[in-house]
């Protein structure tokens, strides 16, 4: 089975695509995670998707779509995955249809999680990462025990500069303008289902989970 996550920034697309890869055997593959592991290791590539990530852009197509690409010419997704973060936009749709064309792998589902903007701000902007070992947490949702420390490694917390509400405002505004399209793309294929993001984590997943079954 091989499944899309679309929606905008903080609708829980990487929550429910861990969930969904151990109850489905399916490799997770978000563009996000790479893009943080590229910065953290301070790599060329990844400075360069950190100038973008700062500023609430999207990274230029080339450079995500040959990360993908890569991704998905290796063995562990021969029976399917779960692309989270990509597409973002139309030409990177386009890149991947044909990416997967050539691999001989369709895609099966394209799952769309949406939210209100004030629902996507408010679990963005309480976000807080650890510098030490990356571990997020949320002010509200799941604070530490001690306010500004990691509960796991003790390091220091910080409210990453893509996690500020006027960076938020912008990714939204970014997403609106250049990824909502694909909803419009992907329902000309009949892949396309829709889901509420701004439910209850368990509900989102029991109806994804009802969708995919």
């Amino acid at each position: 089975m091989r499944i899309i996550l679309l929606g905008g920034p903080g609708v829980g697309k990487g929550t429910q695509a861990q969930r969904l890869s151990k109850e489905y055997d399916l490799p997770h593959i978000s563009t996000g995670d790479i893009f943080r592991q590229a910065i953290k290791d301070g790599t060329e590539m990844g400075l360069k998707a950190k100038s973008y990530m700062d500023k609430g852009l999207l990274v230029p197509d080339d450079v995500v779509v040959g990360i993908v690409e890569e991704r998905l010419a290796k063995p562990d997704v021969k029976e399917g995955f779960i692309l989270d973060g990509f597409p973002r936009t139309v030409p990177q749709a386009e890149a991947l249809d044909e990416i997967t064309a050539k691999l001989e792998m369709p895609l099966d589902y394209v799952v769309n999680i949406n939210a209100p903007a004030e629902v996507i701000i408010k679990r963005l902007s309480g976000r807080r990462s650890c510098r030490s070992c990356q571990e997020v947490y949320h002010i509200e949702y799941s604070p530490t025990k001690k306010p500004g420390i990691c509960d796991r490694c003790g390091g220091q917390l910080y409210q990453r500069d893509d996690d500020k509400e006027e960076t938020i405002r912008k990714r939204i505004q970014v997403y609106e303008e250049q990824t909502a399209p694909l909803i419009d793309y992907y329902n000309k294929s009949g892949k396309l289902v829709e889901v509420p993001g701004d439910k209850p984590i368990e509900e989102v997943y029991s109806r994804i989970c009802d969708i995919l079954s």
